[in-house]
């Protein structure tokens, strides 16, 4: 089975196993690198939902950083099994839920927390990231007013907001390109924070 190594923080170095077989979309030490270097000034005791969760890297990442809470999502019980197992055998289970749930019903429920960071790695194709998104687009209940949301897909699954994929209180602000590997940030609009902000003093 292929480990994957724990980049930053307190867990730095430490090993994590991967999901066996090719179920999963599990990103590579250099892209995680990648995307922590950009968000790293800001995870201190930030709350993360990774979503499609895997092996749980992204999370687990997050929570040696620092990270105050992260929530991982996933449906088959071999991520799920992977995850707790990762986070018992590196000891960062504090901070940590672990929720075996179809994420499109898992993003239906009322939101136990306001989410930082959201992290989406679905398996490739059938545009289950776009379902994803439009998901957390209708249900921004989710978010924290400056939330990102990060999307990891291959670049020929790349859609941009209009006809095809319908979104209207997220925009997109960055991409970039590893390889094989494209990670698109999402926001939310100004119009909907207001608005969010406005519903919340009623």
């Amino acid at each position: 089975m292929n480990e994957l190594r724990i980049i930053g923080g307190k867990a730095r170095g430490r090993k994590i196993k991967s999901v066996p077989g090719e179920t999963t979309r599990p990103i590579t030490d250099k892209v995680r690198e990648a995307l922590f270097n950009i968000i790293s000034s800001d995870i201190q005791a930030a709350t993360v939902l990774d979503l499609f969760a895997g092996t749980g890297s992204v999370g687990i990442e997050a929570l040696s950083r620092g990270a105050k809470y992260v929530c991982f999502v996933d449906l088959n019980r071999q991520p799920i099994s992977t995850i707790r197992e990762n986070l018992k055998r590196i000891g960062l289970e504090e901070g940590a839920e672990v929720i075996r749930s179809d994420a499109f019903s898992f993003l239906e429920h009322p939101p136990s927390h306001k989410f930082d960071y959201v992290y989406i790695a679905p398996p490739q194709y059938n545009k289950l990231w776009c379902r994803a998104l439009q998901n957390i687009d209708i249900h921004t209940a989710w978010l924290s007013g400056d939330a990102w949301v990060i999307v990891q897909i291959h670049p020929v699954e790349y859609l941009p907001i209009g006809e095809e994929m319908q979104i209207r209180n997220l925009i997109e602000f960055d991409q970039r390109h590893y390889g094989s590997t494209l990670l698109v940030f999402y926001r939310r609009t100004e119009n909907d924070v207001d608005e969010s902000l406005s519903a919340d003093h009623q």
